[in-house]
């Protein structure tokens, strides 16, 4: 049984710990709101883009002028995976859920027979997936020193994706992040930026129907496709941040609550102990004295 001693430095320890947990929650609770304002602003516009290229594509899908980011390279063999995660850890399964979709989609591509590249954002994704994917690592942005996720940095991942797929280094790009619901749920997901995929129910005939483009479709795309991928690398971006505020929150939350419940059971075994230490004491004092 351990010692008075230890029970009080360990009590003491974990009462340390729960101020930082405690501390770190309500940091991550005034970071969330903002980060989940950002990725909420920025979702009618990403869906009023993607509105707008289904017209478009709607349109210009299977004309020979057809971009290359819309009718793809021909091929499906080149698969570039775009891996979303946090700098930081203490996020829960924030940043291994991520990881897992990713990990479960190259091992399926691999197993029939395509290539894979990796390209990481976020050091907790080039961590986890260094040792069984790290041979398929082709790039790293490191986000480590940007406090707050600006179009600027939406616009320099979209750019290192475009100038490989306009190199010729893959066929298919998926973006891989966590969607924001709530702040108990986030749903990791997948999505296809290169070729653009046109999701049902966004209108494309309506829009088609209802306005001539001019200069033309096609010349339209060679402009907005690029644009459009940025948009989307953008707001997966706002997406993750809010993902990892919330699931942090979550995490120190309950993190805290495990703490205080220690606190009690080992305030419980150490008063216990001292009750027994202090029965013994007594125990031999009576006997000295009768024993005299």
């Amino acid at each position: 049984m351990p010692s008075l001693k230890a029970l009080k430095n360990r009590i003491g320890s974990v009462k340390n710990t729960r101020k930082i947990t405690k501390a770190m929650q309500m940091v991550a609770a005034a970071k969330l709101r903002r980060a989940q304002d950002a990725a909420e602003a920025a979702r009618p516009y990403a869906e009023r883009m993607s509105a707008v290229m289904a017209g478009l594509t709607a349109a210009a899908a299977g004309s020979e002028g057809a971009p290359r980011l819309l009718a793809g390279t021909g091929e499906d063999r080149r698969h570039l995976l775009v891996v979303l995660t946090s700098e930081r850890g203490l996020a829960g399964g924030f940043n291994s859920s991520i990881v897992k979709l990713a990990r479960q989609h190259a091992e399926e591509l691999l197993g029939q027979g395509k290539q894979v590249a990796i390209m990481t954002v976020g050091k907790k994704a080039r961590e986890q997936l260094r040792r069984d994917m790290g041979q398929f690592f082709v790039h790293h942005v490191d986000l480590s020193e940007v406090k707050r996720i600006g179009y600027e940095n939406a616009r320099d991942i979209a750019r290192e994706i475009l100038e490989r797929f306009d190199g010729g280094d893959f066929d298919v790009a998926t973006l891989f992040y966590s969607r924001f619901e709530s702040v108990i749920s986030q749903v990791p997901t997948a999505r296809q930026i290169i070729p653009a995929v046109v999701e049902e129910g966004q209108g494309g005939d309506s829009a088609s129907a209802l306005y001539d483009y001019e200069p033309g479709e096609e010349a339209i795309l060679s402009e907005l496709l690029p644009r459009s991928i940025t948009t989307q690398v953008f707001a997966s971006l706002l997406e993750n941040a809010a993902s990892e505020q919330g699931a942090r929150m979550t995490a120190m939350d309950n993190a805290t609550r495990n703490a205080g419940e220690m606190i009690d059971r080992l305030t419980t075994q150490f008063n216990r102990s001292r009750q027994a230490a202090i029965t013994t004491e007594l125990i031999e004092i009576i006997a000295g004295a009768e024993a005299l």
